[in-house]
């Protein structure tokens, strides 16, 4: 199974790019990276400030053997902000759980002021979390802008081409809440 199978195979539907999409992100952006090992992929943009990791994926005979820790303490050693999306838990997928609880051992916070909702291809709205990790204490507001930048830079890169439409507008798809 490819890189790009594995990964679908493991994320929402409604979370994946296209696989030509990525593959331009990866080809054209200097910022976007794919690191593939025998136990992990990840994708990922590195801004000159922050980091931002589209995708992780530990494959699943591997988890549990502290590589995603590794690889997210690799990260954190640039002392950038990191940024990354999750699924909010859900009852009904374990895996919510399991990702949640990870990402919190490994010291990232939600961002609780920035509310995320995205559409899939039907116009069905999900909602996702905005996950960080910082050195030091950094307001929620400069994360806000970094995940607009996100979006403009690596969501909407060639999205009216694949999709049809932006598919994060950051305008429309982040709100600061109190």
């Amino acid at each position: 199974m490819n890189w790009y199978d594995r990964l679908n195979h493991y994320f929402p539907n409604e979370e994946m790019k296209d696989k030509e999409h990525l593959m331009d992100l990866i080809a054209d952006k200097d910022i976007y990276h794919k690191e593939e090992t025998k136990d992990y992929i990840v994708l990922y943009a590195e801004f000159p400030d922050f980091i931002f990791i589209d995708y992780l994926l530990v494959l699943s005979t591997e988890r549990g053997k502290g590589i995603g820790t590794r690889l997210l303490n690799r990260f954190k050693e640039k002392g950038k902000l990191i940024l990354l999306e999750a699924e909010p838990p859900n009852t009904k997928d374990v895996d919510t759980h399991r990702r949640l609880a990870f990402y919190q051992r490994n010291g990232f916070k939600e961002a609780h002021h920035i509310e995320y909702e995205r559409q899939d291809d039907e116009g069905n709205d999900y909602v996702l979390n905005i996950l960080y990790w910082t050195a030091e204490d950094v307001p929620q507001e400069i994360i806000m802008e970094r995940m607009k930048e996100a979006c403009r830079v690596v969501h909407n890169d060639r999205s009216r081409y694949y999709y049809g439409r932006e598919i994060a507008n950051p305008e429309e798809v982040l709100h600061w809440i109190e």
